[in-house]
């Protein structure tokens, strides 16, 4: 059999493995959303098999013989074209899998499934203590899987890997060094500026049913495709490509603050638009993936931050929102754009605003590395939350559901996830950068309503690329710099000193 030949076999397998995970897909959105709570066990236990039939598949001996053969054929040259960068994931991925037994992924998907349902009610009451013994569990198996897996240097490298391929703890330490040493120094400035932001604007009457008629014609005008996509509410939004004609986001709706379902939308249309931008052709498989979830994270926080923030964008769409909403029809733009951007260290990180955002992130990744490292335990994270969370943001959060359990990632067991989202950030100020030199005067765009010459850039730079280069690779080919946290602080002084009159 020649090497096309036996490509197109492995192709086709892996396709096959990638619906499977499709199907898992669906069912992990409807226990998000939809899904009654007495019917978790069962749902555990549908998950489970079907982790263990999608490992199974993904670890078939017959992959690692098509692999061997395609490894020494001329379809691995050049080596960025389509099938040399499946051939490289594909190996990357069946090497990794390879090492985990199939009963350790079926007991890691049922602990979490259960898990996330627990911490569901956990954080409803504010009590740390339901929750814990899952999480104990879950350090323990995230632990094993580490060691299976392997490192260098710390365990936390193999599971940071899973998310954001070839980074490091040691490599982030150094990119978030100077977001540390700057970034309390900023907000004290700002919050000693001479202009402070009314933020109760924020926390008038807004109508449910206002809220989302107004973040839908929001997505629509950005890019976003009803035919292959849909909005929903639930407890932590999230988004996810169930198939290449269907993404779905979800969102949530406070009718005494408008910015959740406001940017939370804008934030998880980013990530849609990524899925949607990715290359039909090549679904399942890693050139119809994206490169990273730390280049994911890029997508939503440059539409959530760097337009969905911009006082161009609401010079666009701020008549229609006073039309959406009578709580806005006594306040001028400039008052509500420096709202929306108030700099003010809060407890919720995925209501934080762009400069305190990366604290929550150092505060999660410091206490990760801890309790991987086992230098704290389970029992002792919601002290060890406090404690950390007042050196950072001054004051210490009122209870659990506000400080240590406001996240749904530990109880699905994606330690080493959550650097992803300052790392987002940072590329997210660099390809803002590289799309301004490419594209002119982005602003003036926007005050115009057109985003499609920002998505048309994104989706040929980015997000056709899949997963052909290393995310920190793919930076320095679009921008001509590797991964730096200078463009974002760089970023931060411009819109934020003019904005408190500094």
């Amino acid at each position: 059999m020649d090497a096309r030949a036996i490509y197109q076999n492995l192709e086709s397998w892996q396709k096959e493995t990638a619906l499977l995970g499709s199907i898992a897909g669906v069912l992990g959105w409807d226990q998000r959303v939809t899904m009654p709570p007495k019917a978790a066990p069962h749902r555990a236990n549908q998950l489970a098999m079907l982790s263990g039939m999608i490992h199974q598949r993904a670890t078939d001996p017959r992959i690692g013989e098509w692999l061997s053969q395609l490894e020494s054929s001329e379809l691995t040259q050049p080596p960025d074209s389509v099938p040399a960068v499946n051939i490289r994931q594909w190996r990357r991925e069946y090497d990794k899998l390879t090492k985990l037994p199939t009963e350790l992924v079926m007991e890691f998907t049922r602990v979490t499934s259960l898990a996330e349902k627990v911490w569901e009610e956990a954080r409803e009451e504010s009590d740390f203590r339901l929750f814990q013994p899952h999480l104990e569990k879950i350090v323990s198996l995230v632990r094993e899987i580490a060691e299976r897996l392997g490192y260098e240097r710390e365990p936390y490298d193999a599971l940071l890997d899973e998310y954001e391929q070839g980074m490091t703890a040691q490599e982030v330490e150094r990119l978030f060094e100077p977001l540390r040493r700057h970034t309390p120094e900023l907000v004290a400035q700002l919050q000693n500026a001479p202009r402070q932001p009314d933020t109760s604007i924020l926390r008038r009457h807004y109508p449910r049913e206002a809220q989302e008629r107004f973040c839908r014609l929001i997505a629509e005008r950005i890019g976003f495709d009803w035919q292959r996509g849909r909005l929903d509410p639930t407890v932590h939004p999230f988004a996810t490509r169930l198939s290449p004609g269907d993404v779905r986001i979800t969102t949530r709706y406070y009718e005494d603050f408008l910015n959740p379902s406001l940017f939370g939308t804008i934030h998880e249309l980013g990530h849609a638009l990524y899925e949607m931008g990715l290359p039909e052709e090549h679904w399942g498989t890693p050139m119809g993936a994206s490169a990273s979830l730390g280049m994911h994270e890029s997508q939503s926080r440059m539409w959530e931050n760097f337009v969905g923030r911009s006082r161009a964008f609401w010079e666009h769409f701020y008549p229609t929102a006073q039309e959406h909403f009578d709580a806005l029809r006594d306040v001028p733009l400039d008052d509500f754009v420096f709202a929306v951007n108030a700099v003010q260290p809060s407890t919720i990180r995925v209501e934080a605003d762009e400069v305190t955002y990366n604290l929550h992130i150092l505060l999660r990744f410091e206490l990760e590395l801890a309790l991987l490292r086992g230098e704290l335990q389970v029992a002792d994270l919601p002290s060890a939350w406090n404690e950390k969370f007042k050196a950072y943001m001054g004051f210490e959060p009122p209870n659990d559901a506000e400080g240590v359990l406001q996240d749904v990632h530990w109880s699905g067991g994606m330690i080493g996830y959550f650097p992803t989202y300052t790392l987002g950030n940072l590329y997210a100020a660099q390809l803002f950068e590289a799309a301004e030199r490419d594209l002119g005067d982005l602003q003036a765009q926007f005050r115009k309503g057109e985003f499609a010459p920002l998505l048309e850039w994104l989706r040929e730079k980015v997000h056709h690329q899949g997963q052909r280069y290393p995310a920190k690779e793919l930076i320095e080919r679009i921008t001509g710099a590797p991964p730096s946290a200078e463009p974002l602080l760089s970023y931060f002084q411009r819109k934020f000193a003019p904005l408190y009159g500094l």
